[in-house]
């Protein structure tokens, strides 16, 4: 409990420096008897003035500890929400640490990826270590995770020296490794080898549908991302927990971000409905382009129809579809044809459109 209470005393000093001890408990809904102690005792974290006021010992420095355990993109976002995102603080110096015992499930790694390559186009100094945790290290590597890192991301202890995912591309159904989706040269095989990975991992039934989701989530990363970073593709097979993981991301404008512009516009009735001076505006816009389809930033309304495609394959499958936005994540569960969705608002800043598609599978 004191970490997760250091962690917050740090988020809260970021934002207001030079607060006094009552006003962190006040923050903290504790009392100052408890913060007080805290503050004295990580010195190395917390440093008062002559008055009584705190600051941050290193301002310019962020930490984003993960957890010793599975860390699935839930997880990830704890981890995140915990620090803040690095996006959202005037810090030049970021830090992801991976602990013993910390095995990072495939949401989670694009998530972190994407992270990492949006904090060294802002010019921050960005590492991973993974000192305590070797294990997690190699499956990166077979990942193609540190092929997609931008080189200036300092990796600890090192950075592999050659690729475990081109020396082994395509030896496992099991994964797909991390492909690049660039918008200026995409790679249209993409679609195709992570269908055949999913037929592959959980039989043929899936084969045109899986092909069908797969084609219009790569679609809408190639022509709507606008993004100076490339988005990327990857599967992953989880026997144990007998689901299978597709993601795609990309760092770009996101869902929202290129449908706003052109509501009011273009669906003037949809525009009426929603208040976009209140943040559910945004999950309530994505969940409609999943239902309802037909709803496009380009000038071809077909467009907008590959969503809601991707919706309906899900309710036949049982799958459940997680996208998480800038500020936001929409999850649509599929059970037995019915769609439950749920969002969270307010989340910390992380760019583009994140989405994870897990398809439970018959053991």
């Amino acid at each position: 409990m004191s970490q997760l209470m250091i962690a917050d005393i740090e988020r809260f000093l970021r934002s207001n420096p030079g607060a006094m001890a009552k006003e962190i408990a006040r923050h903290l809904g504790t009392q100052k008897s408890v913060v007080n102690p805290l503050l004295y005792r990580h010195s190395a974290i917390f440093l008062p003035d002559g008055k009584s006021c705190w600051f941050l010992v290193n301002p310019e420095r962020m930490t984003i500890s993960l957890k010793n355990a599975w860390v699935d993109s839930a997880s990830f976002e704890e981890a995140l929400a915990v620090a803040g995102s690095p996006l959202d603080f005037d810090c030049s110096v970021v830090e992801f640490v991976v602990p013993k015992g910390c095995k990072i499930m495939i949401d989670a790694a694009a998530r972190i990826l994407a992270l990492c390559n949006q904090l060294v186009l802002l010019k921050k100094s960005v590492s991973i270590d993974f000192s305590a945790c070797k294990t997690t290290m190699t499956y990166f590597n077979r990942l193609g995770f540190f092929d997609h890192l931008d080189g200036q991301v300092n990796v600890l202890p090192d950075r592999p020296k050659w690729s475990a995912a081109q020396v082994h591309h395509g030896n496992n159904d099991g994964v797909v490794e991390l492909a690049a989706i660039d918008h200026r040269l995409p790679d249209e095989t993409i679609p195709k080898r992570l269908k055949n990975s999913l037929v592959s991992c959980a039989g043929e039934r899936y084969s045109q549908s899986a092909f069908t989701v797969i084609s219009e989530l790569f679609g809408n990363v190639r022509d709507h991302a606008q993004s100076l970073i490339p988005g990327f593709a990857a599967l992953q097979h989880y026997p144990k927990g007998g689901k299978i993981q597709t993601v795609i991301s990309d760092s770009g404008i996101g869902i929202v971000g290129s449908l706003q512009p052109v509501l009011e516009q273009k669906y003037p009735g949809i525009f009426r409905q929603l208040d976009f001076s209140k943040p559910e505006a945004g999950p309530e816009l994505v969940l409609r382009v999943f239902e309802q389809g037909q709803i496009s930033s380009s000038s071809d309304d077909g467009r907008g129809l590959g969503l809601k495609r991707s919706g309906e394959v899900a309710a036949d499958y049982n799958a459940t579809i997680s996208i998480r936005q800038q500020n936001f994540e929409l999850t649509m569960v599929y059970s037995q044809g019915k769609l439950t969705s749920d969002y969270r608002v307010g989340i910390p800043t992380l760019h583009g459109t994140h989405i994870c598609f897990e398809f439970l599978i018959d053991s």
